[in-house]
């Protein structure tokens, strides 16, 4: 029997499978809205055979956003376009999540096929660029400025509502974004924060405001669905967030009800220096899942079926997130269940044909 088509269950939500579609930016929007390509990228993956199928950063304010392209989740107009997405996806057998996040000091930048660094007003970017402290990412990135109290309360409040909306669009999870250098990672590492009130300094103050919205979400979120969150578990860089950090953020996430933590790293500073390899990131999982004892998700050059295949049966982690090669190949769940042998999703009638025998 294959470990990886072992349904999962978190709380009453039970995926089909062990395998997850990481988040992946599309940058494709216009004032947040899903539109026909998020409906054909969500919906392949669906018919792919994934258990689980995360959306794209969805910005829970317009300057929470990386781009002016960047899908949306801060006002209700933008419910009736994800829902339409989500009715297709659980139609197909996959479960659905939403990553809401919050860009922070990387906010206001072109995407990616446009060029790099800041985007300034005049182009479409934004002048307000929030973060823990006054420190840019780099000398191309937009000079923020450092939130008030106030600014704090706003964002907390910004992302539980945001968590409403994602309720009423169809959504059976939700993936608080705390990883890859935005809003709440900054907060989290020593390298971007550096304030010296409630939220900055000690660890307690710097893991207070992931705590804080995780708590408010988890407080909107239906009790019997499951609320993810997802880190860096290291910033890959001398003085930055470590492991041993995450381990004690992990702890204290299960405490206040978050069901699994995704486990991703880096993204803080240009100057990480990461070792990267197939699964180079399972080791994270595996430390937080056995020494935090709360389920995880590994990320990272997994790209062979029986590569997956034994990071769920070692115990490494809990769920296996893959983007870029659901990218190259969205029916990739399928055609792993073939070269594992396992029982998994029928293709769908109409492709049916293409199916391995």
């Amino acid at each position: 029997m294959s470990h990886l088509f072992t349904p999962l269950t978190l709380r009453s939500l039970t995926l089909r499978n062990r395998i997850a579609v990481s988040p992946m930016c599309q940058y494709s929007s216009s004032e947040g809205l899903a539109n026909e390509w998020h409906f054909v990228h969500l919906g392949a993956f669906a018919t792919g055979g994934a258990g689980l199928i995360l959306t794209e950063a969805a910005a829970v304010s317009p300057e929470g956003r990386i781009s002016p392209q960047d899908l949306g989740i801060w006002n209700d107009e933008q419910i009736p376009y994800l829902q339409r997405i989500n009715d297709f996806v659980r139609t197909h057998g996959a479960a659905t999540g939403i990553q809401l996040a919050h860009a922070g000091r990387k906010a206001s930048t072109m995407r990616p096929w446009d060029g790099h660094g800041a985007l300034l007003p005049a182009h479409g970017g934004w002048s307000d660029v929030l973060a823990p402290s006054d420190v840019a990412y780099s000398d191309k990135y937009p000079q923020p400025r450092a939130m008030t109290l106030s600014d704090i309360a706003r964002i907390r409040e910004a992302f539980a509502k945001a968590a409403v909306r994602a309720v009423t669009a169809g959504f059976q999870t939700c993936e608080i974004h705390a990883a890859h250098g935005y809003l709440l990672h900054e907060f989290m590492s020593p390298l971007s924060n550096r304030r010296d009130d409630a939220y900055g300094g000690s660890f307690e103050n710097r893991v207070r405001l992931t705590l804080e919205i995780a708590a408010d979400v988890r407080a909107v979120w239906p009790q019997d669905l499951p609320v993810i969150v997802r880190i860096s578990a290291t910033d890959w860089a001398d003085g930055g967030w470590t492991l041993d950090e995450s381990v004690q953020l992990a702890m204290q996430l299960r405490q206040i009800g978050i069901d699994l933590i995704d486990c991703s790293s880096g993204g803080l500073v240009p100057h990480q220096q990461i070792t990267v390899g197939p699964g180079y990131q399972v080791p994270f999982a595996r430390r937080i899942k056995h020494d935090a004892n709360i389920a995880t998700g590994a990320v990272g050059l997994i790209t062979e079926p029986a590569q997956a295949e034994k990071i769920v049966a070692d115990a490494d982690a809990d769920l296996v997130l893959l983007a870029r090669e659901m990218l190259r190949n969205p029916h990739w769940p399928l055609l792993a269940a073939h070269a594992l042998g396992a029982e998994a999703a029928p293709w769908p009638p109409q492709y049916v044909r293409a199916a391995p025998r």
